[in-house]
């Protein structure tokens, strides 16, 4: 029900808009986030915003680089990633939540897309 597109390989200071749409049912009173999962780590938080689109939140390894924001029209999330880093290279998630669970992250989530890879060289 959630599909996420938009990774690739690209170059470190680079930029790349992820995007993640819904399919199946509104997603209109949901939460959303970004989780990323490198080779050998844990799924970690990236992003997520609530349901009207007024309040977000974002990990400190992304803030000021990462932009998360929602369409509920379209029923669609994007997750604008600009001056991308090696260290950002990882399989990125999204996320559907009713309710956020802020700092508790994974355990609001009701539903996952299916991962989008993200490589960043040096």
């Amino acid at each position: 029900q959630l599909q996420a597109c938009g990774g690739g390989l690209v170059q470190a200071g680079v930029s790349l808009r992820l995007s993640c749409a819904a399919s199946g049912r509104t997603f209109r009173r949901y939460a959303w986030a970004w989780f990323r999962q490198a080779p050998g780590k844990e799924r970690a938080f990236v992003a997520a915003i609530n349901w009207s689109g007024g309040t977000t939140y974002y990990a400190d390894s992304v803030k000021g680089r990462f932009t998360i924001s929602r369409e509920n029209v379209e029923n669609t999330v994007y997750l604008q990633m600009n001056s991308l880093k090696p260290e950002d290279t990882a399989v990125y998630y999204c996320a559907a939540a009713p309710i956020l669970r802020v700092g508790n992250w994974l355990s609001g989530i009701d539903y996952w897309g299916q991962g989008t890879q993200v490589t960043v060289s040096s």
